[in-house]
């Protein structure tokens, strides 16, 4: 028996940081983001012999552990190990061998939900396997739980509902983990303009968010007034993104997502940097509407709202910048998960 599952990575459009703790306890936050049809991937194949292999294709590495105990986390399997950790802990697996592989369609750290993403597609494998019955709450609360607590790294809650639940959602974020997740019946052809007008970007740079996620923590536990306003003013606009999509006011787009993007540089210093300022700037003056670093900041995926086939000059401007394009469409669904004899 051959386990799978995959799990879509997402655009945030609006509201990125207000997820995060501990601005979403002390005053709520609100994110609207859709998934798209790039996938992180997890298999598992049960073995004869005791013992567990993680096998990760895009960092060409793999590993053994024996099986039955916990796991010392590794360089390169530290999101793995937790997993495994946590379910172990729980009594779930197994007492038998089995290979674990994963494999992302975008590079790690890009800025698209990208850990958050594997650790939804890999509790998903697990739960296919082990007949786990989580409900899509109980899956993005865990996998939350075993990357913000268990292995303590930092960052937002958003990723992990997106690659849950799927599509279109605003999410609202509250003290004591509560997230409510806010499906929206956008018409189907403001969906196809919308996927036509954005273009995705990947700058060809690489970061660790979690620098950029605790100065942004750091600021709301200082009370440093400019980063909490900015952080207000991303609220509102995850709200004024969503009456445009449901009333399909395209129009405005562009001019919500540079609002946006003015804003969150005023979050933490290293979101924005010079080269990217340059390309937001290159692409705004070839007819951008407006755009976004996507994900926490520093690097990685930009996206551009480029209405009246302005994308089409905007595509010929970024040439320069030695990046690449990657062509996506929207996605309706979560994780998924099936089997194979």
């Amino acid at each position: 028996m051959i386990f799978r599952s995959k799990a879509p990575f997402r655009l945030g459009l609006a509201g990125g940081g207000t997820d995060v703790s501990p601005y979403s306890e002390l005053y709520g936050g609100a994110v609207l983001n859709a998934t798209i049809s790039q996938f992180a991937h997890a298999t598992i194949e049960p073995i004869a012999e005791k013992q567990i292999i993680f096998h990760s294709i895009d960092q060409k590495l793999e590993m053994k552990f024996p099986s039955g105990t916990l796991l010392e986390p590794i360089p390169g399997f530290n999101l793995q190990c937790g997993i495994y950790n946590r379910l172990f802990k729980e009594n779930r697996i197994p007492d038998y061998g089995f290979k674990l592989t994963t494999s992302m369609d975008v590079p790690a750290g890009s800025g698209l939900g990208t850990s958050s993403t594997l650790v939804v597609a890999i509790l998903k494998v697990y739960s296919e396997m082990l007949n786990i019955p989580y409900g899509d709450y109980d899956l993005a609360h865990l996998a939350f739980d075993i990357e913000r607590k268990d292995l303590n790294l930092a960052g937002g809650k958003q990723d992990q509902y997106a690659a849950t639940f799927g599509g279109f959602n605003f999410m609202e974020f509250y003290e004591d983990d509560n997230v409510i997740v806010n499906p929206l019946r956008i018409k189907t052809e403001y969906l196809h303009e919308l996927e036509n007008n954005l273009l995705l970007y990947f700058t060809l740079t690489n970061r660790e968010s979690s620098d950029i996620i605790k100065e942004q923590q750091k600021n709301v536990i200082n009370n440093n007034v400019d980063s909490i306003e900015a952080m207000h003013q991303l609220k509102e606009q995850s709200k004024r993104m969503k009456d445009a999509l449901l009333q399909g006011k395209l129009g405005v787009i562009g001019e919500i997502l540079d609002f946006g993007f003015h804003q969150k540089r005023k979050m933490a210093s290293l979101i924005s940097n010079p080269y990217i300022d340059e390309i937001y700037d290159a692409a705004r003056n070839a007819g951008a509407a407006g755009g976004k670093i996507s994900g926490a900041g520093g690097g990685g995926f930009m996206f551009f709202y480029c209405p009246d086939n302005k994308r089409y000059a905007v595509m010929d401007t970024l040439q320069k910048y030695k990046g690449y394009f990657l062509n996506f469409q929207f996605t309706k669904h979560g994780v998924q998960s099936w089997r194979l004899n």
